[in-house]
């Protein structure tokens, strides 16, 4: 079995975002870049399948600009195969909306003819939660989100997801799409030998004109503003005096 990987170049998850003066979005100047969490961890999921026997070949994906290429080489690094970078933009602060890349992804699906996609449930720069699911659609596969267990039993993927209520686990048929959640694995880190053997891996570049995809944006960001500060709390002398005021701020 095939497992395909999308992953994106995303605002390193330890860095403090800052929003441009103007309001137009987020700065990336001089920002450092890193693979989206949640991809990361799809990427060691398909690498213990493969380590377990269940898979013959991982690929990962990238699309978006040409600095993706970095992402592709820790993809590498971590065990993924080889790798295909579609280049649908030259501005990095130019973010692919998730029907684009779903299309992009459907017509490299269609070639590599793979039995999984383990995608990220979401990315941690916008959000969408969208791109797996309108994936699915566009192939008719069956899907599961927000995977916190996965096992491949042939033709059969028993998938356990986290629900507002607690834990569900459901059985699709491949193949199929899944989105996973934080708690699924730790993802490994690259050991110096992976990351030299990385540069000589594969990787295949193409761009979404290729695929015949319109990355135009449908949407458009109006403003983007700081978080508002949290207020102050107070203190209180005594339990009594603590009891009086979540009473106020009950009745408010």
């Amino acid at each position: 079995m095939k497992v395909l990987v999308p992953v994106k170049r995303v605002i390193d998850y330890n860095v403090k975002v800052r929003v441009k003066a103007d309001g137009t979005g987020v700065d990336l100047a001089n920002v450092k870049m890193s693979m989206n969490p949640f991809d990361e961890i799809a990427v060691e999921q398909a690498i213990r399948l493969k380590e377990a026997g269940q898979a013959e070949e991982i690929v990962a994906v990238s699309i978006g600009v040409k600095q993706a290429q970095e992402t592709l080489r820790t993809a590498l690094a971590m065990g993924a195969d080889r790798a295909i970078l579609v280049v649908a933009s030259d501005d990095v602060h130019k973010d692919i909306e998730p029907l684009a890349v779903a299309k992009i992804l459907k017509a490299i699906v269609d070639e590599e003819q793979p039995g999984l996609v383990l995608c990220g449930k979401q990315a941690i720069d916008n959000d969408m939660n969208a791109t797996g699911q309108m994936l699915s659609a566009l192939m008719g596969w069956s899907q599961a989100t927000f995977a916190s267990e996965i096992a491949i039993e042939g033709d059969k993927a028993k998938v356990t997801r986290e629900v507002d209520g607690g834990l569900q686990t459901i059985e699709v048929t491949m193949p199929t799409v899944v989105t996973v959640d934080l708690r699924l694995n730790e993802p490994r880190y690259a050991s110096l030998p992976n990351i030299m053997k990385a540069k000589k891996k594969p990787l295949d570049e193409k761009t979404a004109e290729d695929y015949g995809v319109d990355v135009s944006n449908r949407l458009e960001i109006v403003k983007t503003v700081e978080p508002a500060e949290r207020a102050a709390g107070i203190k209180v002398g005594s339990v009594d005096e603590l009891v009086a005021k979540l009473k106020e701020v009950g009745a408010v």
